[in-house]
């Protein structure tokens, strides 16, 4: 397992009609959340894009240019509504060429049957490397520091564990400590919230209003340093704001 210095931002883009406007309910924000940020990584952004081919292409040519790396579930299929890797192709500025690993894995699996509609999962983007899937062996592909895999849940999730485990490691992970403050409005919390958050800059202090029966609002840091005086300093500035319905939060 490599060993990450540093902790990673990825995006996370998943692709289909089905998701978008049919039946299908995307579990995939939820499980890649929870991958990454059980390694001490973050998820930096989440698209939810449709089967369209000029939309697919526009959107990773943009996220090719950023540097996040990227997982991408959905469309790598043989069916004609899946576009994700000539997209992938396009975006990168590349050809689609039949890719030997693929090829091989792909007759190994189905032999003649492979021909002629599944084997268009070996076309790959040019300079694009394998990622292996433990359930069918039909692999992904990687490119520009994206990661195609497919859109199902069962294939796409340890296709991502490995690449999670292999290129990118752990690092430490996030803490949180957070009061529940009760009786002021958010606005109140604005001053003593700048104020920290300068003392502070490593940290992310963040403020979250909950309303109806019990209103208040979850104050507190998250990151990956030491939390205790940051949180030590914000009692101290709430109290001398004169606000003194507060609590620590158990439990999260």
């Amino acid at each position: 397992m490599t060993e990450a210095q540093q902790p990673v931002a990825f995006g996370l883009i998943v692709i289909g009609d089905e998701v978008l406007n049919g039946d299908r309910v995307d579990g995939h924000f939820s499980a890649f959340r929870r991958m990454i940020q059980a390694r001490g990584h973050e998820l930096a952004w989440h698209w939810l894009l449709p089967d369209d081919p000029e939309t697919l292409a526009a959107q990773l040519s943009f996220s090719m240019a950023r540097p996040h790396p990227v997982f991408c579930c959905g469309g790598i299929g043989a069916t004609p509504d899946d576009h994700t890797r000539a997209c992938a192709a396009e975006a990168a500025g590349v050809g689609l060429r039949r890719h030997p690993g693929a090829q091989a894995l792909l007759e190994e699996k189905f032999g003649p049957e492979v021909y002629p509609n599944r084997i268009l999962m070996a076309d790959l983007p040019d300079e694009a490397a394998l990622i292996p899937n433990p359930i069918n062996q039909i692999p992904g592909f990687a490119i520009r520091g994206h990661w195609f895999l497919p859109g199902f849940p069962k294939m796409a999730w340890p296709m991502a564990e490995w690449v999670l485990d292999q290129h990118y490691g752990s690092c430490s992970a996030v803490a949180e400590d957070t009061l529940v403050v009760r009786g002021v409005p958010e606005s109140r919390l604005i001053p003593l919230m700048e104020r920290l958050g300068r003392a502070y800059p490593d940290l992310k202090l963040f403020s979250l209003p909950h309303m109806g029966e019990n209103p208040h609002i979850l104050l507190g840091f998250r990151g990956r340093g030491a939390l205790a005086p940051a949180m030590a300093d914000l009692r101290a500035a709430l109290a001398e704001a004169g606000i003194t319905d507060v609590e620590t939060r158990l439990g999260h």
